[in-house]
């Protein structure tokens, strides 16, 4: 738990290391242009509209540091914020690790963010930093389902699969994020879990692993995932949307 006589400082990291296969070929996901603008900055920008958020780290491909940090130059940014740039490793987990080990002394609570969740609205990055610094060691968005959800036995791609149960709708949320952690929380549990095969993709859940309680806020709708072609065509609706209406 956060020392309540500690002052407060958040950091923001945001692994972008990977490539994206599902949107297929060509450059890595986050660098994809959504509005003419790699989500990237977009991701960058949506943490930065939060006044709690002074530090922004970038986790780049471990060779492609320098052309992220060349990227960044070329956008406009609030100067307010600090962004550092630093090289990730082959997993999520590992970069994760990678932008922890690169925050300053000072930041007492982080959030993690994925790069391909662009569009996340500022008044939900601000929900999950104020649960933070209100108490809560772990802090996830998310929304309640809209479909009915069945958990099968795995088959062969495009195989009838067998229900085995119907997990009750009402007690499932899907995860979005930032994630917010007390660092120091966050810090053990990544200590704690080892990385082995493709490492951990969810920071909450390495930390429920622990023992912590993860604590759910509202998500938003506009705060999805761009993983299929699909997802930027409504992306790029959503952009659209908030520019007509000044709101972006």
């Amino acid at each position: 738990m956060s020392d309540p006589t500690r002052p407060h400082r958040t950091a923001a990291v945001i692994p972008a290391a990977g490539r994206g296969v599902r949107l297929g070929p060509g450059a890595p996901k986050a660098l994809r242009a959504l509005g003419g603008t790699p989500m990237l900055i977009h991701a960058v920008r949506a943490m930065a509209r939060s006044r709690a958020v002074s530090l922004v780290v970038l986790v780049a491909p471990p060779d492609g540091a320098a052309e992220v940090r060349n990227l960044l130059d070329e956008h406009a940014l609030p100067d307010r914020t600090q962004i550092l740039v630093v090289p990730g490793g082959e997993t999520r987990q590992e970069s994760v690790r990678a932008g922890l080990d690169a925050l300053p002394a000072d930041v007492t609570s982080v959030l993690i963010h994925d790069a391909a969740r662009p569009l996340v609205p500022v008044e939900t990055v601000d929900s999950v930093i104020e649960a933070v610094r209100g108490g809560a060691p772990a802090v996830v968005p998310a929304l309640p389902l809209a479909d009915t959800v069945k958990e099968v036995e795995p088959g062969a791609p495009g195989e009838p699969e067998p229900v085995v149960a119907t997990p009750e709708r009402a007690r499932l949320r899907a995860v979005q994020t930032p994630q917010g952690f007390d660092l120091a929380t966050l810090l053990r549990a990544h200590a704690a879990i080892a990385v082995s095969g493709d490492g951990a993709t969810d920071d909450a859940g390495m930390v429920e692993r622990t023992g912590v309680t993860v604590v759910v806020v509202p998500g938003h709708e506009e705060a999805f995932k761009v993983t299929r072609p699909l997802d930027l065509v409504l992306a790029e609706a959503v952009l659209a949307r908030r520019r007509a209406t000044d709101a972006y």
